[in-house]
C-alpha cells in the first residue's frame, strides 16, 4: 500500500500543482507527446500516451478549446486528422517540467516486458477482488466524460 499512496501522492500534487498556461498535468503530458511526434493521429497519441482513444479525444478536445494543439486533416485519408502545437502549446511544453505521468511512464517503460506484464495482471486482479475493475480508466485526475444516460 505504501508504493500506491506514493504514486497518488505525486499524481495528485501534480493535479494540484500550480497550472502553467492553463494545462494540467495529464494535458502537458499529452501536449509533450504531441511536441515529441508532430502530426501524431488520436490514436497514435492513445498508444503514446498509454491511455484509450476516447479519453485521449477528450484530452485534445479541451487542448483545441485552449489554443494549444490545433487539429489538420491527414492529406492521405481526410477522415483522420492530424494533431499539432500551437504557438501556445509550444510555450508550455518549454516552460515546464516533467510532469508525474511522464514519470511514472517513463518508469513503467523502464521496466522488463515480464515485469510490466505480471504488473498488470496483478493490478487487474486487485482491482476485481475489490469490485472496482469496471471502472472507466481515465487519464489521471481529468473529469470522465459525460456518460450516454447524462449526455444532453
Amino acid at each position: 500500500m505504501d508504493s500506491l499512496r506514493r504514486i497518488v501522492r505525486v499524481l495528485s500534487a501534480s493535479a494540484r500543482g500550480p497550472a502553467r498556461h492553463g494545462a494540467t498535468g495529464a494535458q502537458l503530458f499529452v501536449l509533450r507527446q504531441i511536441d515529441a511526434a508532430p502530426g501524431l493521429s488520436i490514436g497514435e497519441l492513445a498508444a503514446r500516451t498509454l491511455a484509450g482513444q476516447s479519453t485521449v479525444s477528450e484530452v485534445v478536445t479541451r487542448l483545441v478549446e485552449r489554443g494549444m494543439v490545433s487539429r489538420r486533416a491527414n492529406p492521405a485519408d481526410a477522415r483522420q486528422t492530424r494533431l499539432q502545437l500551437t504557438a501556445r502549446g509550444r510555450a508550455a511544453v518549454r516552460d515546464t517540467e516533467p510532469t508525474a505521468q511522464e514519470r511514472l511512464a517513463a518508469g513503467l517503460a523502464a521496466l522488463d516486458a515480464t515485469d510490466r506484464a505480471q504488473l498488470a495482471r496483478a493490478l487487474e486482479r486487485w482491482l476485481e477482488a475489490a469490485e472496482l475493475a469496471e471502472l472507466p480508466a481515465t487519464m489521471f485526475f481529468e473529469e470522465d466524460p459525460p456518460s450516454p444516460r447524462t449526455a444532453v
